[in-house]
Order: C-alpha cells, then sequence, then structure tokens
C-alpha cells in the first residue's frame, strides 16, 4: 500500500498545471518534466514499448502473460491540473484513521469539514489525503496515474492472467487539448478506459458537450460629468449581459443532467469588458441552443449601440458527449461493472458533469469510458484523495485486465 502513496506523493511534486490559450502542446513545462520522469520510471520498471512523444504523451506496455489472443486493452490518465487554482509546491497532509470532524488544512486558516462536504461522514476509519490549503492537490489526475502504474506493477509481478495491456499518460486534459495529438494507431487498444473519475465506484460513459464563449465589449469612455448620450459603459454592458442570461442555469443551481452557463472571468473598465463562459449541456440540440442564445443576447445588449461600440462573440467548441460513441461497444461498459461487482464495489452509473479525454477519443474511434480514482472536490483547495478508493481502483483495473484475458479463452 505505502508504494501507491508514495507514487502519489511523488507525482503531486511536480507543478503540471496547464494553461489556456497557448498554442503549443504540452502548455507548461512541468508537464513534460512530469512525462520525463515517468518515462524513466516505466523504463527502469521493465515495461515495454515506453515512448514520450514530443507532445508530452508516454506510452508503455504490459505484454501479456498467456498464450490464448487476448485483445489489447489501455488504461489513460492525464499529467496536468486545471488552470482554476494554483498546484505550485503542493504540499499534501495525511490524516490516517480519520475520525469524523473538522480536518485542520495547514496552519487551520483553512478546513475540510463534513458540514459542507458530507461525503467525509462516509469516510470514518480511512487514510485521507489532503491539501495544505493553499494549492489544489492534483488527485484529480495524478491519483489515476498512481493507479495505473501501480495496477501494472502487480500484474506483472503475479500469476495473474492477462492479455497485453496498453497505458499512456496525456497532456493537457484540463484545457481540452491533450486528445487532439493522441496517437491511436500508436496506442493500438481496441478500447480503454480513463482513470480520471471521483469517489469509488464511478463508471461513467456520458459527459457534457462543452464550448466555450468569448465575449468582448467595446465601449466609449469620457468624463463622466460629461457623459449623458455619449458614454457607453463596457461594465454596465457586461453586467446586463450576464442578466440576460438564466439566473437558474448556473453550476451552482443544476445536477445530473442539467446544463449551464458558467462565468469564469470577467475583467475590463468603461471603454472595454472582456468575458469568459463555459457553455455545457448533454443534450446536443439543447447545447446547440445555448450557444444560440449567447450569440442572441449579444444582439439584443447591444442592439443601438454607436457604430464604434460593439459587442463580439467567438464561440468555441471542445468536446462532444461520447454517450452514443460508446454505447455502440456495451460489453466494455459491462466489463468494468462485473470488474468492480468482483471487487465487492457496487458500480455508480451517472453522467460526468465535466469531460474526460475518453470523450475526444470516443469520437476518434478509440471508445474511451471513465472510471473512479477515489478523489473528492477537484480543482480546489479542498480535494482530497482516499487511500483505501486509490486501492480499490487498483484492484478494478487489475480485475479488468483479468477478466479480459479470461473472456477471450
Amino acid at each position: 500500500m505505502n508504494k501507491l502513496l508514495d507514487r502519489f506523493l511523488h507525482y503531486v511534486s511536480f507543478d503540471t498545471q496547464s494553461k489556456p490559450n497557448v498554442r503549443h502542446t504540452p502548455s507548461t513545462d512541468g508537464q513534460l518534466k512530469l512525462a520525463q520522469a515517468l518515462r524513466n520510471e516505466l523504463t527502469e520498471l521493465g515495461f515495454s514499448d515506453v515512448t514520450l512523444s514530443d507532445k508530452g504523451c508516454v506510452m508503455a506496455t504490459l505484454p501479456g502473460n498467456v498464450a490464448w489472443k487476448v485483445p489489447v486493452i489501455g488504461f489513460i490518465s492525464h499529467l496536468d491540473t486545471a488552470p482554476d487554482f494554483t498546484a505550485k509546491h503542493v504540499n499534501p497532509q495525511i490524516v490516517e484513521n480519520y475520525r469524523g470532524g473538522d480536518i485542520a488544512l495547514g496552519n487551520g486558516d483553512e478546513i475540510l469539514s463534513p458540514v459542507m462536504f458530507p461525503v467525509l461522514h462516509q469516510l470514518l476509519g480511512h487514510t485521507i489525503i489532503t491539501t495544505d490549503g493553499k494549492t489544489l492537490l492534483g488527485s484529480d489526475d495524478k491519483s489515476g496515474i498512481a493507479e495505473i502504474i501501480t495496477a501494472m506493477v502487480r500484474l506483472k509481478n503475479s500469476n495473474i492472467p492477462h492479455g497485453p495491456v496498453r497505458i499512456a499518460f496525456t497532456p493537457d486534459e484540463e484545457i481540452g487539448k491533450g486528445a487532439q495529438s493522441f496517437d491511436i494507431p500508436a496506442f493500438g487498444a481496441q478500447w480503454a478506459y480513463t482513470v480520471d473519475g471521483g469517489g469509488v465506484g464511478e463508471l461513467e460513459f456520458e459527459n457534457f458537450n462543452a464550448a466555450s464563449a468569448t465575449i468582448k465589449i467595446v465601449g466609449n469612455n469620457v468624463h463622466p460629468g460629461s457623459a449623458k448620450g455619449v458614454m457607453v459603459n463596457a461594465l454596465s454592458l457586461a453586467t446586463r449581459f450576464h442578466n440576460e442570461l438564466p439566473a437558474d442555469e448556473t453550476p451552482e443551481h443544476t445536477e445530473g443532467y442539467e446544463g449551464f452557463y458558467h462565468l469564469t472571468t470577467i475583467k475590463g473598465n468603461v471603454e472595454r469588458a472582456e468575458m469568459h463562459y463555459i457553455i455545457r449541456d448533454f443534450d446536443k440540440t439543447q447545447f446547440e441552443a445555448r450557444k444560440q442564445k449567447i450569440i442572441d443576447v449579444a444582439h439584443l445588449v447591444g442592439k443601438g449601440l454607436h457604430r464604434d461600440c460593439y459587442i463580439e462573440v467567438t464561440l468555441d467548441d471542445h468536446y462532444y458527449n461520447m454517450r452514443d460513441k460508446v454505447a455502440q461497444h456495451p460489453h466494455i461498459i459491462a466489463l468494468a461493472q462485473q470488474a468492480m461487482k468482483d471487487c465487492d464495489i457496487e458500480p455508480i452509473m451517472k453522467p460526468i458533469r465535466g469531460g474526460t479525454d475518453g470523450a475526444q477519443l470516443s469520437f476518434r474511434g478509440l471508445p474511451c469510458p471513465n472510471i473512479f480514482t477515489g478523489g473528492y472536490n477537484f480543482h480546489g483547495k479542498h480535494e482530497f484523495v482516499t487511500l483505501e478508493g486509490m486501492e480499490k481502483a487498483v484492484s478494478v483495473i487489475m480485475r479488468i485486465a483479468e477478466l479480459t484475458a479470461n473472456k477471450s479463452k
């Protein structure tokens, strides 16, 4: 068990926060440093076909140990952490045998409380790895990396029957770019699983359709004392724009299959303002309607503006719901469900209120549902993971490989 924890703690020491609006991949040097360290580790562990692409993607093979032909399967996790919160100088805390109540993060200015995060009530007696309240943890998705490598090492050192298994660690998942440069033919798997989910038992093959919207507003600034009929306040227009969107269709008011508009940043002054939204919906028709709503609101708020003042909208699709692609291969889901049940884990089938590399890969021909890592509260200072959850993920990965071999006899 300690080896799994040691790996995880080592990986989170790398600052691999990805950076949006960067043309090259990986978007940050820290990701490449972790990729190089993983390449070296996998080589030292004796895995085959260890490669590191110029785009920062690491791949390797665990050869099969059975005489019969078994489909090549894969497991994938990502190197980067989210741009939402700093990942510099991550200082993990280990709380053994959690007894309930608040957990002080660092010097105690921040706490991890079961009042705000009720899932803690279910984790009594567990070993919980938290942040010190100053950074995110990086369980998304370094726990997945640690789990995949640990599972492969244990398979390699056991007599458990398995076919060839390919593993990959990708950059820039959090900004939707890593899978674009993923070499599916080189990977060579018939199907794969991203290990990039949350609580124990999660098994997902539905995700949001995702787009981003950038709204640039150009106004006109003059002295407020003589502004009547002349000033066009870009910040006021931005406020009007936001208020025209449905107030109850935001992340803090939605769950399950409900979509949303999410204002992630707003900046500017009287002369110019810029807003960034992410747009999410599981239903493709409603997704397109949400994008059209952004355009319609821009026309409404911009109506009658002086010709030198305007509102400009840029929409960019990131990924689509992989449900239709994965559903064509029901045995992939059934295999993961059976593996979880064999490990005394009740599968929790739920939509991903986000995305994974698996969404893009599924549309590119590699069916790729998502399984849990044992982590919670991703992308912020309250992120944590349980060692027991990580161990269960390792067991499920190993069991999927074993079942794939046994069903191929």
